[in-house]
């Protein structure tokens, strides 16, 4: 098992940021540089979850992501995967901070692939650095809108 857990802050309000996270519309994958249009489906979508396949070639999920604006927290478990097996999932918590928001993340991968196992060494090395880096571009996207 993979795990790794990093912080990012932004301008943005706790609820701008739950709104990126949760935004499952067409532009998703111009926002998210882990998904592209070919591996993006929408399958179900209620108030508080939604349920889609997002990724790339090199690596897809079918996820299950759960909300609660109240508390701040984004829960995403993963349901099916070419690299991710069962108990794989992601972790989000939105913290008020000064002048805006410290997003918590948390992730764990539990490999079902050769790739995956791959992957999944590299993730406590390179995780935080990569996956923050990331995170910060898609929010600094964001606050210039």
């Amino acid at each position: 098992m993979a795990t790794t857990r990093f912080t990012v802050h932004t301008s943005l309000s706790p609820s701008e940021v739950m709104a990126v996270i949760t935004d499952f519309g067409p532009e998703r994958s111009r926002w998210w540089p882990n998904v592209d249009d070919a591996h993006f489906r929408v399958h179900g979508q209620g108030p508080d979850w939604a349920e889609v396949t997002e990724g790339t070639g090199m690596g897809w999920e079918r996820e299950r992501y759960s909300w609660d604006a109240s508390s701040g927290i984004v829960t995403i478990d993963t349901l099916d995967s070419n690299l991710w097996g069962p108990g794989s999932g992601w972790r989000y918590e939105l913290v008020q901070a000064a002048e805006g928001t410290d997003l918590r993340v948390s992730l764990t991968r539990l490999p079902n692939s050769l790739k995956g196992k791959l992957i999944a060494a590299l993730i406590p090395i390179a995780g935080p650095r990569a996956l923050g880096k990331q995170f910060q571009s898609v929010l600094r996207r964001a606050e210039s809108r």
